[in-house]
């Protein structure tokens, strides 16, 4: 299990290192919808995942689940805890289950080095030894939250004066469990006038090395301003809280 962590199980085990293969076929396999999984510092992540499974082999304990390097015992696995339905019967020897997969930072220890590319496997134990393990080929990226703040002033402005707008971008760091600076990122600015259903991207902006952002825009309506950002490989999207400001 990647980064060491103690696991706890809800009706899964692990196939047994040397468990013989085949004679399973698992398809249909979703992980939380194909979206990456985005994990902050404190709250529990439970993401969706369903596959249908067909064998004539007596059964136990099937699951999917991330995988690095092996999809057998040998490579790391990423969950804190799984929860696998009982069996949907769609026809004899055939299958679908509905399954948790659970990460909770707050209580499993998690790496950093853990955001990114995971692959997906399905395995399932068979009554009385063995089993079988297959690779699903797909991917899921785990990804660590972001956040973003704003501030923009002065509030109220006259019209055709200068408004400054301000923030930070952060991002979950999971070995401290805490928010930390994230620089360097290209930072979307939108505005939404009063009255108006969505927001327009105005310009972007690089946050400096400490996560901080800063712009002058001038002030032509009323309106709303945001900053939103669009993530990575790691790190997963954000947006600010608006803040409005009147122009008189």
């Amino acid at each position: 299990m990647a980064g060491g962590a103690a696991v706890v199980f809800t009706g899964v085990v692990a196939v047994p290192a040397g468990a013989a293969e085949g004679g399973v076929s698992f398809t249909r396999v979703q992980v939380n919808g194909g979206k990456p999984i985005v994990i902050g510092v404190s709250n529990e992540v439970a993401v969706p995942t369903s596959f249908r499974m067909a064998t004539t082999h007596e059964w136990k304990y099937p699951a999917v689940f991330l995988y690095r390097g092996n999809a057998d015992p040998t490579g790391d696995r990423l969950w804190h805890a799984i929860e696998t339905s009982d069996c949907i019967k769609v026809s004899t020897g055939v299958c679908d289950f509905n399954e948790t997969m659970y990460f909770d930072p707050s209580v499993w220890d998690m790496h950093n080095s853990e955001a990114g590319a995971w692959k997906v496997a399905a395995e399932v134990s068979f009554q009385g030894g063995g089993g079988d393990t297959d690779d699903e080929g797909l991917t899921v990226y785990v990804k660590r939250n972001s956040r973003l703040t704003v501030n923009a002033s002065p509030e109220p402005v006259a019209k055709g004066r200068t408004i400054t707008v301000t923030g930070k971008v952060t991002r979950a760091n999971w070995e401290t469990r805490k928010y930390a600076s994230y620089g360097g990122r290209l930072v979307s600015l939108q505005f939404k006038p009063t009255g108006a259903t969505s927001y327009t991207t105005l310009k972007k902006v690089y946050a400096n090395g400490s996560g901080d952002l800063r712009t002058t825009v001038k002030a032509s309506q009323t309106g709303t301003w945001r900053w939103a950002y669009y993530g990575n490989t790691t790190t997963g999207p954000s947006t600010s809280a608006g803040d409005n400001v009147v122009v008189k």
